[in-house]
């Protein structure tokens, strides 16, 4: 009788575990997704809200920026008063956000929107792999990691996807009303199902740090941005990167010296914790090349409507829900890295493939093949490199590994989406001998040129991933994760 008590007492903890992976992915998900389904509105958005183009791109960088800004800070915060509630306040203040942005009539509203999305978002992300980590043992956590990092990276490349079948048959205001209802069921589910109770150790907040790292990635990401507008050798992006540079040097020199650090930095003295974060950051910015530029392929070069472009987009985001599982129940009985290593490797030919095929006759089929192949090294990879990295560090740690994890793929997307703009036009200005900033409808040979390019780079940041994760499987070669 006992072990039948003991028996339904098991499985009513594994049901309720995997309830709070159900509520943490959802939001997962839609804070990610929001970070690039409004790259494909922008230009509704432009003409709608009566502004330039150039003006309208705050609307995705202002996120961005705010995200990776905040992101450590908040998993400092839920290393202190505790990851789940810290991840339920995040929950309320990112449906807000979306309300704010639906309703939105003016630009500026927009932006006050999107800055309170990017705060719910930031305490939400922070927090996810910690209470993952601390919820499931060591023989479950590679499928639970699976579930979660397949709705984070689903979420961070199903954006231009699911924003042109909104538009399609919508506005841009509806990519951020069907926020609200889907978060409010998360919400729903994360009551009955997030624990009550955890440890609240308590300890300081390091505002100085706070301050000094926002103005680092503020400085970063405004001089990168507002550089592409208006040139690299202005005034205002070389103030913003000095600003960064100090503000950078000064960071570093305070979570050195400080008894309450906003980022520990004796965590990347782990080595395995370090390759695996290091990784992530080059696979989601490869994964933004592809985000960014295959809009522009669809819909500038091969002339597909918003709403056939979506459903070509789709194929990635599809191929990745399929994939993630696999990779995380692989994880769970093979080495994590192997797997992780065996997902890059794929990855690299499919960049390869879009370098060596993708053009104006391409046929359809092939462009959906290569996708496929993206998708399924993208998501075996995603699973087991989460888990590594979430499974390396103390349990006290567990928060700021966490933040820091989801700040890499924030940075791996920011990074992405600025490499990717950047290098197409940067080749389409050498190929025509002028400043590009826009596709040029009567020389699509330059765009193709600047296309090639890209994914070359695409390809080597995918083989500098590959042999980080293959030093990472050296060192963990005979160690026992925890």
């Amino acid at each position: 009788m006992e072990a039948f008590v003991m028996q339904k007492q098991a499985i009513n903890t594994a049901t309720n575990n995997w309830w709070v992976l159900v509520a943490i992915g959802i939001f997962a998900f839609m804070s990610n997704l929001d970070a690039s389904i409004v790259n494909i509105a922008i230009p509704v958005m432009g003409r709608q809200l009566n502004i330039p183009l150039n003006q309208a791109e705050w609307v995705v960088s202002l996120y961005l920026i705010f995200m990776c800004a905040l992101l450590l800070f908040f998993g400092r915060l839920g290393d202190m008063y505790g990851k789940v509630r810290i991840f339920r306040i995040g929950t309320g203040v990112f449906i807000l956000g979306s309300l704010l942005a639906a309703v939105s009539t003016t630009f500026w509203l927009l932006l006050l929107a999107r800055i309170v999305q990017a705060f719910g978002g930031a305490l939400t992300l922070s927090n996810t792999y910690g209470i993952v980590t601390s919820t499931f043992d060591i023989n479950r956590r590679g499928r639970a990691m699976g579930f979660v990092g397949t709705f984070v990276a689903l979420g961070s490349v199903a954006g231009p996807a699911l924003g042109g079948l909104i538009l399609a048959t919508g506005s841009w205001h509806d990519i951020f009303w069907i926020n609200v209802p889907i978060g409010l069921i998360a919400i729903i589910i994360g009551v009955f199902a997030l624990p009550k109770t955890e440890s609240r150790p308590g300890g300081e907040i390091d505002w100085f740090g706070l301050i000094s790292w926002s103005i680092f990635i503020i400085g970063l990401f405004g001089g990168v941005f507002i550089g592409q507008q208006v040139g690299f050798t202005t005034a205002v992006p070389i103030i913003g990167f000095i600003l960064a540079l100090i503000a950078i040097v000064i960071f570093l020199q305070r979570e050195w010296h400080t008894s309450a650090p906003m980022m520990s930095l004796h965590i990347f003295s782990n080595r395995p914790f370090t390759l695996g974060v290091s990784a992530a950051v080059l696979i989601f910015l490869s994964n933004f090349f592809s985000v960014v530029l295959m809009p522009f392929y669809l819909e500038n070069a091969r002339r597909f409507t918003p709403g056939q472009a979506g459903i070509l987009l789709m194929v990635f985001p599809i191929t990745l829900v399929i994939a993630g599982p696999i990779g995380g129940f692989l994880a769970d009985k093979l080495s994590q890295a192997t797997v992780a290593s065996t997902g890059l490797g794929i990855i690299a030919l499919s960049q390869l493939g879009f370098v060596l095929f993708l053009n104006g006759t391409t046929p359809i089929w092939q462009y959906i093949l290569i996708t496929i192949v993206m998708g399924l090294g993208t998501g075996l990879f995603q699973s087991p490199n989460g888990d590594i990295v979430m499974s390396v560090v103390d349990k006290s740690e567990l928060g700021i590994a966490g933040s820091i994890n989801s700040l890499a793929r924030n940075l791996g997307m920011v990074t992405g989406t600025a490499a990717a703009t950047t290098t197409l036009f940067g080749a389409m200005s050498h190929f025509m001998g002028y400043h590009v900033t826009t596709y040029l409808p009567a020389h699509p040979e330059a765009f193709y040129y600047g296309l090639r390019v890209s994914f070359v780079v695409s390809f080597i940041m995918i083989v500098l991933a590959l042999l980080t994760s293959l030093r990472l499987s050296h060192v963990l070669r005979g160690r026992k994760l925890k």
